[in-house]
């Protein structure tokens, strides 16, 4: 069911690399990720926030852009390619695909492409970016949650299959999937050889559901929750401490300010080797917890950020996860 992966792709993505997102104030962001999650700051003026995690020494993974009309939205997620050359190979092949693909300057980063995939999900490319020291054993620096590097982002697509395709042909192959019957619903696909970059679940899309941040030990994740219970955004604990099916990774979702999801967990195993096969999941059988904990609410499977002016469409038929709020109406009663 899955698409055929292309291993030797045109231009060569490395990893998930850095994620931009529009806030309404930026000191209360700011506040959020550097005391919860424990996020450092490289660089910062009076409409932008650059942070970075603990183990990251490129500048940085997360850029908050003060927009008070259009906060709560994102406006790119980055990937870093290998070479300077790599941003020439991808500005041609976007081009000759009737893509998208415009060269722009960026702050603290070299030569960078803006690019969109077939849906309009707006993407940055860059080779090379300013560089700060590793803060991983500066021990004395830590606040919140440890928050050790970007890992993932996961977005919406009104077609998993379609998507998939495309990003297959870039070089990305799949850990896991998801299906019902003979239908693709979620790709969980990789560049980097781990289990995820960059996963696909079909919903009303481009939309961006969430980005994650590895974190060293369990205990950093029930931090994060504290310090954001501290910050006045206990509510803001969406799904979880949990344990994932796919992956097996423990995890929590919490939102921020402007209600971004982000995500907190524990890493996960290597995908480098290319006779290892995806692991297919059933989501007839799945709520994506392992053996135990109850499903995610409603508003989880839902609600994403959108990208900056970037139209949405539905899929053709709407996902029916086995929400919390269905799970306890179809209860037995005593």
């Amino acid at each position: 069911m899955l698409p055929p992966v292309n291993l030797r792709p045109s231009f060569n993505i490395t990893r998930s690399s850095h994620v931009r997102l529009t806030v309404a104030d930026l000191a209360e962001s700011r506040n959020f990720y550097v005391k919860a999650l424990g996020l450092v700051v490289s660089d910062e003026d009076e409409r932008t926030c650059y942070l970075r995690g603990l183990a990251e020494a490129c500048h940085h993974s997360l850029v908050l852009e003060l927009d008070e009309e259009g906060a709560g939205s994102c406006r790119r997620i980055g990937f870093r390619v290998f070479f300077d050359e790599d941003l020439d190979l991808a500005y041609a092949w976007f081009r000759e695909r009737g893509l998208p693909a415009e060269w722009v300057d960026v702050p603290y980063q070299g030569r960078t492409l803006h690019v969109s995939d077939p849906i309009g999900t707006p993407l940055e490319l860059c080779a090379h970016m300013e560089t700060r020291p590793r803060l991983h054993i500066d021990f004395e620096r830590y606040k919140g949650a440890h928050a050790q590097r970007l890992d993932h982002y996961q977005i919406f697509a009104p077609d998993t299959f379609e998507l998939c395709a495309f990003y297959s042909e870039l070089g990305f192959r799949n850990s896991e999937y998801l299906e019902h019957g003979d239908k693709l619903l979620g790709a969980f696909m990789y560049r980097k050889g781990t289990c995820l970059d960059l996963a696909i679940v079909e919903n009303t899309g481009p939309a961006l559901h969430h980005f994650a941040y590895t974190v060293s030990e369990s205990h950093d994740i029930f931090t994060a929750c504290d310090w954001a219970g501290i910050l006045g955004y206990g509510d803001g604990v969406e799904r979880g401490p949990g344990r994932h099916g796919p992956g097996g990774m423990l995890f929590v979702y919490l939102r921020d300010p402007d209600g971004h999801r982000v995500e907190v967990f524990n890493s996960h195993y290597q995908t480098i080797d290319t006779e290892i096969e995806p692991v297919r999941w059933d989501a007839a059988s799945l709520s994506t917890n392992a053996r135990w904990g109850l499903p995610a609410l409603e508003k989880w499977y839902f609600e994403a950020s959108p990208f900056v002016g970037t139209p949405q469409i539905p899929p053709a038929e709407l996902p029916k996860p086995m929400s919390l709020e269905r799970f306890l109406l179809e209860q037995p009663l005593p």
